[in-house]
């Protein structure tokens, strides 16, 4: 399996096929490059180079007891870019995968980024402050710890049967193998990664690393997400970016556009006046 060890001894598996264009897709909490498999595909077969890697603690990556914290993940993403030494790769995130493109765009530069996408991503910051009334009240990420550490199997199978894809929305049909594909990725992890990695990606602000980026950015987001909130995220990253552009989903079956599955998926981005237009038909992938 391919794979680099970073200044801590960390191994991240990563899969690296074709040639072209780099884009490099970021996961959500507590999957695994897996995830992106379809867009993988698709891009592949259009003449792009796709990369995605296993954060620290998923998949088939180290299950380090420690490191799982933002400044962590955006170095190990910074680890791999420059052993790949890619050159003007589109980032692309997917909730906690977008707080993590975040952070790695603001903390070690864009000089191998041309542009980015931040897919119903957990930025500026999903914890509520008195700086942040639209956030979540701290006793939901804690629920969410407490139900990992008591019983994480069910934990994993409750979650993508229930408000993850939106299978609890009235008519929604639910897709079996798609449940079980999202609880055969979290059981992979470690434990210890996705309970730390809830603080992570709840209590992260990131703020003044979105206000740092200068890359177009694409902010694409559910009104319907149950996950991570719109009025929380997507429309207040998008103001905070400098070069931004904002892309509601009005889906009401599935909590992100990204977390459902069809047959068509994200096909390409274009920059027009420095803004990322995207044409689009999505589907899915992780928060």
């Amino acid at each position: 399996m391919p794979t680099i060890t970073t200044k801590d001894g960390t191994e991240i598996f990563y899969k690296d096929w074709g040639a072209g264009q780099p884009i490099v897709f970021s996961h959500g909490w507590p999957l695994s490059a897996d995830d992106w498999d379809a867009q993988l595909l698709f891009f592949l077969h259009h003449g792009y180079r796709v990369i995605a890697h296993d954060r620290r603690g998923h998949g088939r990556s180290t299950q380090t007891a420690d490191g799982h914290d933002m400044d962590h993940y955006a170095d190990d993403l910074a680890a791999l870019t420059a052993h790949l030494d890619l050159k003007n790769a589109i980032h692309v995130g997917h909730s906690t995968g977008g707080g993590e493109v975040a952070h790695y765009l603001a903390r070690h530069g864009e000089s191998r980024v041309t542009k980015a996408a931040l897919l119903c991503a957990v930025p500026p910051l999903m914890l509520k402050t008195a700086a942040n009334p639209l956030g979540l009240p701290k006793e939901v990420f804690d629920g969410l710890q407490a139900q990992l550490a008591a019983n994480r199997s069910q934990f994993y199978r409750d979650l993508p049967a229930g408000p993850f894809y939106g299978y609890n929305r009235p008519g929604a049909k639910a897709s079996e193998a798609v449940i079980q594909n999202w609880w055969r990725q979290g059981m992979m992890g470690g434990a210890k990664a996705h309970y730390d990695g809830i603080v992570a990606f709840s209590q992260t602000d990131f703020t003044e690393d979105l206000k740092k980026i200068t890359v177009p950015v694409l902010v694409m987001h559910s009104e319907d997400d149950q996950i991570v909130p719109y009025a929380a995220s997507g429309p207040l990253s998008a103001k905070l970016l400098k070069n931004g552009t904002l892309k509601p989903t009005r889906t009401s079956r599935t909590a992100c556009p990204l977390r459902k599955r069809t047959r068509s998926i994200p096909t390409c981005w274009r920059s027009s006046s420095a803004k990322i237009v995207p044409r689009l038909s999505i589907s899915g992938a992780q928060p």
